[in-house]
């Protein structure tokens, strides 16, 4: 017997397109992602729940594999605890991590996950991207619109978005 060990991932998702016309479905699985507003972003692993979900909001949301600098930089710049103050290194060192950076590391390798973590918002507030979105917001990426899975170009929405 052979058992398929096969690696996480950590995914960004970002809420684009409000929800005013979607089907109860879609907003309870936004609900379950924690996307409540446009333009949160949430970190999660590619376990096949998580594709479930995203596929399932997919004309509402925009999803890729983000790279290590991308998520340091969403934790550093944007993580946030429950008193809506910054991630410090203090924060990072009372659940067991020397800094920010290895709490960061610990999150991409899906060893540790992020909105488990105690007294921290699950969700990171992101700006609208600057210089807006590339395409528009009804048409999938593969069209030339913005929702959908992007894979790697993620990143550089994310960091427009920082």
């Amino acid at each position: 017997m052979t058992e398929k060990t096969e690696e996480h991932k950590c995914i960004v998702a970002v809420r684009v397109r409000g929800v005013i016309s979607a089907p109860k479905q879609v907003r309870e699985t936004l609900e379950m992602l924690n996307l409540k507003r446009n333009n949160y972003a949430v970190l999660i692993d590619n376990r096949p729940s998580f594709l479930g979900m995203l596929k399932t909001a997919q004309n509402f949301i925009t999803w890729g594999e983000a790279s290590k600098e991308t998520v340091s930089m969403l934790i550093k710049e944007r993580g946030r605890t429950l008193g809506n103050k910054r991630l410090t290194d203090e924060y990072a060192q009372k659940i067991g991590y020397k800094s920010l950076d290895e709490l960061a590391q610990a999150v991409f390798n899906c060893q540790l996950k992020y909105w488990k973590l105690p007294n921290i918002q699950p969700v990171f507030k992101l700006h609208p991207p600057k210089k807006g979105f590339k395409g528009k917001i009804k048409r999938a990426y593969g069209a030339g619109g913005e929702l959908g899975y992007r894979g790697e170009k993620i990143n550089e929405l994310i960091k427009r978005m920082i």
